[in-house]
């Protein structure tokens, strides 16, 4: 059965569910989460996303992300898809939330209201495979920059989200 995603409104109200590949062929607005972990020396993790993604395979990202099940709150969720993904667990906070629409060349739209959490950890992820093909740690500056110079080495969603995440960490002080 194919996942469900939950459709809402541009206040994050429920309006209903649809199956996913749906709402991304008719650009429909729902619910999504970014997790981004850093760690002690104020580094993100980043993950490639698996070769066979229905879209942006192979591409730079925040360390996971997905959509929230219906039931399920905006830390569980980052929760169950960081130990799907990435293998492991950590403590979440949801920091803020904001909408974008991104289409793609394989006429999927992701339009989201995007909640971005944020968690720390220091050890080495254990990669579902089927989900990652590989991780690194990189510098938030460097991130910046190589994003400015290679672009089309990250995802879509991760360029749209990168400065406001890092201007909200800055300015409330969560690097450690």
């Amino acid at each position: 059965m194919e996942e469900e995603v939950i459709l809402v409104n541009e206040q994050d109200e429920v309006l209903g569910t649809m199956p996913k590949m749906e709402a991304h062929e008719k650009a429909r607005l729902h619910r999504a989460f970014s997790v981004f972990i850093l760690n002690e020396k104020g580094e993100t993790m980043l993950q490639q996303r698996a070769a066979h993604k229905y879209h942006s395979p192979l591409l730079w990202t925040n360390t996971c992300c997905s959509h929230q099940r219906v039931g399920e709150t905006n830390i569980g969720a980052g929760k169950r898809r960081l130990m799907e993904e990435m293998g492991f667990k950590t403590d979440l906070q949801d920091l803020f939330s904001f909408i974008y629409k991104a289409p793609f060349d394989n006429g999927l739209t992701e339009h989201e209201l995007d909640h971005v959490l944020l968690g720390y950890f220091d050890g080495e992820p254990q990669l579902n495979p089927d989900e990652v093909a590989a991780w690194k740690w990189m510098r938030l500056e460097d991130i910046r920059e190589d994003m400015r110079t290679h672009p089309d080495r990250y995802t879509a969603w991760f360029r749209i989200i990168f400065d406001r995440f890092y201007a909200y960490i800055t300015a409330n002080n969560l690097i450690k």
